[in-house]
């Protein structure tokens, strides 16, 4: 949980870096894929990230604008990664405007639980840390470079004079 705007945004600041490298490895092909018949596809979660940050954030009492819930995936793995970019951006200037240290204690329905701000800022976070890891699984069958994100990916091993771990 956060309890200080400034431990969320440094936090922030990296995830939604993190996530905007997956989303720039992705190639408009790439957004068909799925795991099963069952599953979403590739492009399909990656839009429900970017959709997610507006969701959350507005129903804990954030006010930017961000694609609304019903917007349909874009054709375009660049159009994706464009309105993650603006939309992640503008949820960090809406929370350093409109909330403080103090607003992140208060406690606020969400989902029909009472969760406090600084929760939700922290689910926000682990629920995008949760559908990128299931991008990786898509763009590997995708045939896509996976980008290193908390350290180097099969294929950047060979930058580091290693092999790829087994």
């Amino acid at each position: 949980m956060f309890t200080r705007i400034e431990t969320f945004a440094e936090e922030w600041n990296s995830e939604r870096q993190a996530t905007l490298k997956m989303l720039e490895a992705l190639n408009d092909v790439s957004l068909q894929q799925k795991v099963d018949d069952q599953g979403r596809t590739l492009g399909r979660i990656a839009w429900h990230i970017v959709l997610t940050l507006g969701e959350m954030a507005q129903s804990a009492g954030l006010s930017f604008a961000a694609p609304g819930e019903k917007e349909p995936v874009p054709e375009s793995a660049q159009a994706i990664a464009a309105a993650y970019r603006k939309t992640a951006e503008a949820l960090m200037t809406a929370v350093q405007t409109q909330w403080n240290d103090e607003r992140l204690q208060e406690e606020i329905d969400m989902y029909g639980e009472r969760w406090t701000r600084g929760f939700t800022l922290y689910v926000l976070i682990k629920h995008e840390i949760h559908h990128r890891a299931q991008l990786t699984v898509l763009m590997r069958q995708a045939g896509l470079k996976v980008p290193g994100i908390y350290g180097p990916a099969r294929e950047e091993w060979a930058a580091y004079g290693a092999p790829a771990a087994e």
